[in-house]
């Protein structure tokens, strides 16, 4: 195909994008438009190929053969291209761009940016959400990985083809946490406590991580109850964790996601928390950019102040 036969790289862009996030909601997110634009660029797409793109409904569509080729190649490719972007601009300039999953995005990073803010009024923090945080679209992202098993910490200076560890953030610790007014009702004291048949109503799920009562006993050796009905399913953790703030239930959640709401007595965790086996670590670009490298640097400083997670059997 002769490049003037190519279609318009906007509606490129916004297939790739609704193919690689399954929505086109999540599409118009990442792009700053709004889903009806994308939904248009995806049209205009397939009017220039002759094929269609997408099967099912709008609110769940499913890729063709088309699509299931088309996609991964522009992914690669816009990728070679913000890797390209990125090498030639200067690093002292710009914004930097960050990729985070949104429930640590809202409770965890927005909560402390001031700081940054304040420390390097010069330099623009974008930041980005979703699922994976895919670090070949920014230019730091926090990722959840499963834990370094050889007892030692990774080194902040990890990149990409050099053979060492990325950077780790912390360790993730999982503990169940509720309302002080559901804590008076309900008799939590140890694990074994769990297993009591008036619990599965009031055990919140998430649906972007439906195992994760499962990782908590797992790790914690604490039974849970094997019937009974099952309480209420939130799209987003961040939706889970405000039910548990009003009392609607308990759930299980990962320390750095609650401790501020713990410290402020707004929940509480008397069973403590356990390791789950998996780290929060930075992926980051390769190369030298000061901007890039201030906020690295302040993102492990900050990991390290934070409180330690109460033990497992703690009040």
């Amino acid at each position: 195909m002769s490049h003037h036969r190519l279609p318009p790289l906007s509606a490129l862009r916004a297939f790739e994008a609704a193919a690689r996030l399954g929505r086109m909601t999540a599409a118009a997110d990442e792009l700053s438009v709004t889903p009806g634009a994308v939904s248009r660029q995806v049209r205009q797409l397939e009017q220039h190929l002759g094929v269609p793109l997408f099967d099912g409904s709008k609110a769940r569509p499913t890729l063709t053969p088309a699509a299931r080729v088309l996609q991964p190649v522009l992914t690669t490719a816009f990728a070679h291209i913000a890797d390209a972007v990125r090498e030639v601009s200067d690093g002292s300039r710009g914004p930097v761009d960050v990729a985070c999953f949104s429930t640590l995005t809202v409770k965890w990073l927005i909560p402390r940016l001031f700081d940054f803010q304040a420390r390097h009024p010069g330099i623009e923090v974008r930041l980005r959400t979703g699922p994976g945080a895919d670090p070949t679209h920014c230019d730091v992202a926090i990722t959840a990985e499963a834990c370094d098993h050889s007892g030692n910490a990774p080194e902040y200076g990890g990149e990409p083809g050099t053979g060492t560890a990325p950077p780790r953030l912390f360790a993730e610790h999982l503990g169940p946490v509720l309302s002080p007014a559901l804590a008076q009702r309900l008799t939590l004291r140890q694990p074994a406590d769990m297993a009591t048949p008036a619990l599965p109503p009031l055990m919140l799920h998430t649906r972007t991580r439906r195992n994760a009562w499962a990782m908590w006993a797992a790790a914690s050796g604490a039974p849970l109850p094997t019937a009974g009905p099952t309480a209420p399913e939130f799209e987003h953790y961040y939706f889970t964790l405000e039910a548990a703030v009003r009392g609607l239930g308990v759930a299980v959640a990962p320390w750095h996601l609650v401790m501020d709401d713990v410290q402020a007595g707004r929940l509480v965790a008397p069973l403590g928390f356990v390791a789950s086996g998996y780290d929060y670590v930075l992926r980051r670009r390769a190369g030298t950019h000061p901007r890039l490298d201030a906020f690295c640097a302040w993102l492990l400083a900050q990991a390290a102040a934070q409180a330690i997670p109460p033990g497992p059997h703690a009040g």
